[in-house]
């Protein structure tokens, strides 16, 4: 499993695993997305490649799922494909492959660094994180 709800009192939150960062990096975007959707999933129409930086881990994963909530936002978009193209601890460059947004079930207000945690486990990278709603 890439990624699991977990329980969280007044927002959500999940668990995310990937066998290395850049793994992270798409399943975390991947069980966000899942809060988000309202409609099953259409031809990609739109294709957008972006670059995010952080001063750490846990930083660049919080402005990489920022940044596709905002650009979801100011666009009217939704994306429910990403590829990393290149990945570090600080920086990655990726793309998002989605269409124009039906309307959200759950407004997602932002990635939070709540209870934020990266940390490496036998099978890889497990994170866990909480979204304001």
């Amino acid at each position: 499993m890439s990624f699991e709800e977990i329980e969280h009192t007044a927002d959500r939150a999940f668990r995310v695993q990937g066998q290395n960062f850049a793994e992270l990096l798409k399943n975390a975007a991947r069980a966000m997305s899942s809060l988000d959707r309202l409609g099953p999933s259409g031809t990609p129409s739109v294709v957008r490649t972006i670059e995010v930086e952080g001063i750490d881990r846990e930083a660049l994963l919080v402005n990489w799922l920022n940044e596709i909530l905002y650009l979801e936002q100011t666009n009217g978009e939704v994306y429910d494909r990403f590829q990393i193209l290149e990945s570090s601890n600080r920086r990655l460059h990726a793309r998002l492959d989605g269409r124009e947004s039906e309307g959200w079930v759950t407004h997602i207000k932002a990635a939070t660094f709540h209870d934020l945690t990266i940390k490496q486990t036998p099978e890889g990278l497990e994170a866990t994180i909480v979204f304001d709603v």
